[in-house]
């Protein structure tokens, strides 16, 4: 029941064209010397630095005034050209009411020579001049948690430090402000001081460090440089590119699901060659390690034929349970993944369709997956690349999609054929690349229309009718050949 209302509420948006969403944030291309307008202020911005897991996510909460006696609808948010390329999972919402929606995210282009660039946020409808509007911008900064030392021995503690300003950087003065950072645990080793007239921050409480309030204006572009450094227990699981394949089979009744890795370990290196024998020893008293151990993929329940190959073969330290409510595939790397190593992989599961796919009316079905699986780490995981292909019948027309990934995360999205075996004009293939995501957004569907004809389903029986015809008729014409020789 809630699965029809779901594809209901999908065939809705998708009907009414807001399958946008999903599209490529648009490309604004600008001269290096542009300079936002002024026409903003910054009443009270809070930003929220998380560096619980193995990325940092920033939250920002501003409320913004119009200060131009004309409506404004575009509020720019700066980056340094190298912190954006690590920058993903740019979404923003009304803080104060969720109902309004329809905040556009547009990456600007600049001139190389330009250090500095911007994401442009256009608001629903101008705002107008004197009125207010209370923003919740948050984003994620992949690979931006660098082990200090960089190298340190088998059994020593690792540390992470992170850089970052005291100072909400924005393109627009800022009235009163403050910063707090969380990290993973209390064990914060150093923090960069910063000196606001008589008072001295960051104050100190368990895991979190606050800098603020600062209640004297702050300048456009103004920053603070601060680094935090702190002990990370876990591994910094890094995925540089993840390949998803779902093809969709309606005469099996099933959805095959395949998953490719290129996982790092981006935490510290070893200092000197691992030793197995003191691993073992350490194991038996299973202390927090930042080695990479195990690897948990929470799928849906009734998943069957899991399986776990690496480069040199199948991998048999895994074990997989399924059941109707749920399924676990809990996979061992052959080897503990160190800062610095690297681990490909890939693990396949086959899923019955009726989970997923739903036939809408007349010719058309809708597919709802999630777009991103992979595993379930309490220290988080980020992915660099991530293409997803979905396979559709062969003569799928008129397909659509829509996600929940911000679209400020995916590059392209392209229908194309692909043929496979004994195929005629070749299976729809649905192609979407994203780049800088993260497993906060595990579960977060991808929902596809399509239409399928009768006809279409019977193209693939007819091909294997025909194609055994021919070959028993070929060895029946094959056997009338007189092949004997003549004795006169």
């Amino acid at each position: 029941m809630r699965f029809t209302t779901a594809v209901a509420a999908c065939l809705s948006i998708l009907a009414h064209g807001v399958a946008s969403e999903a599209a490529p944030s648009s490309k604004l291309t600008l001269p290096v010397t542009f300079k936002p307008p002024q026409v903003f202020k910054n009443t009270n911005a809070v930003h929220l630095i998380s560096l619980e897991k193995s990325y940092a996510k920033e939250t920002i909460n501003v409320v913004v005034e119009n200060v131009s006696p004309k409506p404004q609808q575009d509020y720019y948010v700066p980056f340094t050209s190298s912190r954006l390329a690590h920058v993903g999972g740019f979404e923003v919402k009304d803080k104060k009411n969720d109902a309004v929606v329809g905040f556009e995210v547009d990456a600007v282009e600049f001139d190389p020579k330009s250090d500095i660039q911007y994401f442009r946020i256009r608001f629903p409808s101008p705002l107008a001049s004197k009125a207010q509007q209370t923003l919740g911008i948050s984003f994620y900064v992949l690979d931006s948690l660098k082990p200090l030392p960089a190298t340190i021995d088998q059994s020593d503690k690792q540390y992470l430090a992170y850089d970052l300003s005291a100072y909400y950087h924005s393109a627009y003065p800022t009235l009163k402000q403050k910063t707090e950072v969380k990290a993973s645990g209390n064990d914060v080793t150093e923090y960069t001081k910063v000196s606001a007239g008589e008072k001295e921050f960051p104050t100190k409480q368990g895991a979190r460090l606050t800098y603020g309030p600062f209640d004297t204006e702050v300048p456009a572009g103004a920053t603070s440089p601060v680094r935090v450094r702190y002990e990370f227990t876990h591994p910094v699981v890094y995925f540089a590119e993840l390949e998803r394949d779902i093809e969709v089979s309606h005469w099996g009744g099933n959805i095959a699901f395949e998953e490719r890795y290129t996982m790092y370990n981006h935490g510290a290196n070893l200092s000197s060659l691992f030793n197995r024998v003191k691993w073992a020893q350490q194991q038996y008293f299973n202390p927090q390690t930042f080695a990479l151990k195990e690897l948990k993929f929470p799928l849906k329940g009734g998943s069957e034929d899991a399986y776990f190959t690496d480069v040199i073969g199948n991998v048999s330290t895994s074990r997989f349970r399924s059941t109707s409510r749920e399924a676990l595939l809990e996979i061992k790397p052959r080897y503990p993944v160190f800062g610095g190593w690297k681990y490909p992989f890939t693990v396949g599961w086959n899923a019955a369709a009726k989970n997923f796919l739903k036939r809408a009316g007349g010719d058309t079905y809708v597919l709802s997956v999630p777009f991103l699986e992979g595993p379930k780490l309490g220290e988080g995981a980020q992915y660099e690349m991530t293409q997803v292909r979905v396979l559709l019948p062969e003569g799928s027309e008129n397909v659509k999609f829509f996600t929940r990934i911000p679209g400020s995360s995916i590059t392209s999205s392209v229908v194309d054929l692909q043929k496979t075996y004994l195929d005629t004009v070749g299976r729809t293939v649905l192609t979407i690349k994203a780049r800088n995501l993260v497993d906060d957004f595990r579960g977060r569907e991808l929902v596809i229309s399509y239409e399928y004809s009768f006809f279409d389903s019977l193209r693939k029986p007819l091909v294997i009718f025909a194609s055994t015809l021919s070959v028993f008729v070929g060895i029946w014409a094959i056997s009338q050949i007189d092949v004997k020789f003549s004795t006169k």
